[in-house]
């Protein structure tokens, strides 16, 4: 009963009960947000321990795929026949197994049906409305199951919900046993540019080809596991998978002058490439640069020619949670080797000309330092192939992943063309480490994978180019506009994939912030990379669940970070903490009575200038760290015009100001006096106005023009988190103050940090003042004060 209701407190999503209202000292008025998690998480036991790791009886499934399947080009069809080999290492008897129908999703009859309200006002697009249109069209879409037998022949009663398939075994199958059994299947394949989806086709009229992209393409085993049993969640398009691993050795009949890539590696490339394209293969082994391995001037001649003859392409795969695979006359094929630890891994790409100058450049370079990089931060690349195909989507599979990026038709792209396709190439070569090693949930915690993924892609794409622009995840500031939102708008992180409303943030964005900030200002570098590296290396091949996270990362680090994952993963509370009063106080011996002190208090009247401070903490440390070397100086021929920006920073100007002074008195001996007289005494109060509990980071700027950066602890807020006063010792005197100046904590409102405060206009008031031009303020500094004529302009 405890478990269940572990479970629910978990699964909790916006307006339902957060794991920061459940108190583990109700009557207490303070410290609440530093209790222990405790019952939140589930109860440690044999399979998960309190600190994280894998229990001494720790077991997961395997299941086993000889695949071979028949793509039907002309009528969009795919015909496929399956052995499965389920092993049951549970210590529990099943009598049923539950598969996944991915491609149900697009069938009228047997999708999850799962609904959204909706208005006119979300239809956005051409190709949404024709979605909608669609959705309730009969078609005939999705798996066709044509027989289901054991490995004698005989038959088996299967049930098909949806988009989940149970099939009952003939016997029980207890644990330490094995089953095997056949699924003869077929589909017809979608237009994914119309209907939308992860797997389909791409037609391109102007030269009638198309590219495959086929994925969640064969019926394939849920996991069953020891923390929720079998996961047979509907798929709704939004929850991705949880899945078994295994092996996999797949057979795929296509048109002859197709190009595939795959998860895996291509166990016949002499059979199936032509023996000038088989050498260049061979010569790729050992280039220090991509080599093509199909050229562009073949694949335009297969675009024209279109082969209608077969070859049979086979890849091998062992020991991973799924398989995919691309397919189309269109690619040109170019691949290099990247070595991990001494270990050798053939690193290539796919792409049609669309995307050819960009690709040819950039992309297998980008999956070399993306495997490299992600091995630095969790456990070194196991496979022995990473591709990246361009398909103008991104997804990830195991070992191949499908990404966005194309040209003008004259060659030419954009700035945000170039940094969008290395940073799907970085973001979804990243996930063969979270989840397809590192294999969370994804049905139930998409933040596990995303969140955690994007976090070490904003890390990669750091150790890119030190310029790399900024997409929403990493720094602190980054996520600012989606914590200040109301709350009735924000649901935890905690919240279950199908439930969340706002999908980017709070699965992307928000975890990885939060990961950022735990990195630079809660941690540090040193703490929280040995922790996260151990987190991977426990959990690699396995299933983790939030709870091995969090006791892993307190573990392998001694820190108690309850408070942390209370705040940023089961709240909603945002940051905000504000300087309400600073007192100034220092000793004056010579007009004070016999044996009373006279202190001064010093207030600053003036405004204080608002400058402009650096925005990202990681790139500044990055940039300061004389062993990082990033790819974009490594190797010139990554730099393009867009690189070769002016890439100055702005000066930070101060000011001085005049000062008042006020009294109080305490008796002191002559050498506490002498001491006292040389120090300055800075009294300063905040108050935490958003909820969340952050450190305190003061930038005193001193009146010689020299700046001190101090970090106070979040913990300082452990018996009063609302209101906080505190006592500083300065050697000099302090000209201003200012609150986490370089923004690293999302804090929503930056107006409330600085000592004198600054005066800001809000965003309309920058916008109608633009509008207006200078009749905006005719008599005063704030475009809301106008009068007479400016009144009536307005």
């Amino acid at each position: 009963m405890k478990r269940q209701l572990l479970i629910l407190l978990s699964f909790c999503s916006a307006g339902t009960l957060l794991a920061q209202n459940i108190q583990n000292n109700p009557t207490s008025n303070h410290g609440n947000k530093f209790e222990a998690l405790g019952t939140i998480l589930p109860t440690p036991n044999e399979y998960r321990t309190a600190s994280g790791a894998p229990g001494p009886k720790y077991w997961q499934q395997r299941c086993d795929y000889d695949i071979t399947c028949s793509l039907d080009e002309d009528k969009q069809w795919l015909t496929g026949s399956e052995t499965i080999t389920y092993s049951n290492n549970s210590p529990n008897e099943l009598t049923y197994l539950w598969l996944q129908l991915d491609e149900n999703e697009h069938s009228s009859k047997n999708n999850a049906n799962y609904q959204d309200g909706g208005s006119m006002q979300k239809i956005v697009s051409d190709q949404m409305l024709d979605r909608v249109g669609r959705a309730h069209e009969a078609n005939d879409y999705g798996d066709n199951i044509t027989k289901i037998t054991d490995a004698l022949g005989k038959s088996l009663h299967y049930t098909v919900n949806k988009t989940m398939m149970r099939v009952e075994l003939p016997a029980i199958l207890k644990p330490g046993q094995k089953f095997i059994f056949k699924i003869d299947w077929n589909y017809h394949i979608s237009d994914r540019m119309k209907l939308g989806g992860r797997g389909g086709y791409e037609y391109f009229p102007e030269d009638g080809n198309y590219i495959f992209t086929m994925t969640q393409w064969y019926p394939r085993l849920c996991v069953y596991s020891d923390f929720q049993g079998w996961q047979n969640n509907q798929f709704t398009s939004r929850g991705e998978f949880a899945l078994t691993f295994g092996n996999f050795k797949v057979a795929m009949t296509v048109p002859a002058d197709h190009i595939i890539g795959a998860t895996g590696e291509c166990q016949n490339y002499q059979a199936v490439l032509s023996p000038t394209q088989f050498g260049r293969w061979q010569q790729a082994q050992s280039v220090k640069e991509p080599i093509e391995i199909v050229n562009l001037a073949e694949a335009k001649a297969s675009e024209v020619k279109k082969n209608k003859a077969k070859k049979t392409w086979i890849f091998k795969a062992d020991n991973v949670r799924d398989f995919a695979w691309g397919s189309s006359r269109k690619f040109v094929m170019d691949a290099m080797p990247a070595y991990v630890e001494g270990k050798k891994v053939m690193c290539m790409s796919y792409y049609g000309k669309e995307a050819y100058p960009l690709y040819r450049r950039f992309s297998t370079k980008a999956v070399a330092h993306t495997i490299k990089t992600y091995s630095h931060f969790t456990i070194p690349f196991p496979y022995p192939v990473a591709q990246s195909v361009e398909a103008a989507n991104g997804m990830e599979y195991p070992m191949i992943c499908f990404n966005y990026g194309r040209c003008e038709k004259d060659g030419t792209y954009s700035e945000a063309t170039k940094y969008g396709m290395l940073g799907v190439v970085i973001h979804e070569v990243g996930h063969n480490f979270f989840p397809m090693i590192i294999n969370s949930d994804e049905r139930q915690w998409t933040w596990m994978d995303e969140g955690l993924n994007s976090f070490v892609e904003y890390l990669t794409e750091e150790l890119w180019d030190n310029k790399f622009p900024v997409r929403g995840k990493g720094p602190g500031w980054a996520i600012v506009d989606y914590m200040k939102l109301p709350k009735d708008q924000l649901e935890p992180i905690m919240t279950n994939s199908e439930n969340i409303v706002n999908f980017g943030p709070n699965a992307y964005s928000k975890p990885a912030t939060a990961l950022n900030i735990l990195r630079e200002t809660v941690m540090g570098r040193e703490l929280f990379d040995y922790a996260f590296k151990e987190y991977a290396r426990r959990w690699a091949f396995k299933h983790p669940t939030p709870a091995d996270l969090f006791r892993t990362m307190n573990d392998a680090s001694a820190e108690n970070l309850d408070w942390y994952w209370r705040g940023w993963f089961y709240g909603i509370e945002p940051v905000d903490l504000s300087l309400d009063s600073v007192k100034h106080l220092v000793a004056d011996f010579d007009h004070a009575p016999a044996k009373v002190d006279s202190m001064a208090m010093k207030n600053i009247d003036k405004p204080f200038p608002t400058g402009k401070f650096p925005t990202d903490i990681s790139k500044d440390r990055n940039r300061d760290d004389k062993n990082i070397v990033f790819a974009t100086d490594a190797d010139t021929a990554l730099h393009d015009f867009y690189w070769k920006y002016t890439r100055g920073q702005i000066p930070y100007d101060t000011a001085k100001y005049a000062l008042h002074v006020t009294q109080f008195d305490e008796p002191m001996d002559e050498a506490t006096k002498q001491r006292v007289q040389s120090k300055q005494y800075y009294e300063l109060q905040f108050s935490n106005k958003g909820g969340l509990v952050m450190p305190i980071i003061i930038e005193w700027t001193y009146k010689d023009g020299t700046k001190e950066v101090e970090r106070i602890p979040a913990q300082v807020w452990r018996k009063n988190e609302s209101h906080l006063t505190k006592l500083f010792v300065k050697d000099k005197e302090v000209q201003s103050i200012k609150l986490d100046p370089n923004r690293e904590t999302a804090d929503i409102d930056e107006t409330n940090n600085s000592w004198p405060v600054v005066q800001t206009e809000s965003k309309f008031e920058v916008f109608k003042a633009k509008q207006l031009g200078p009749r905006a303020i005719p008599q005063s500094n704030n475009p809301m004060q106008l009068t007479g004529k400016d009144k009536k302009a307005f």
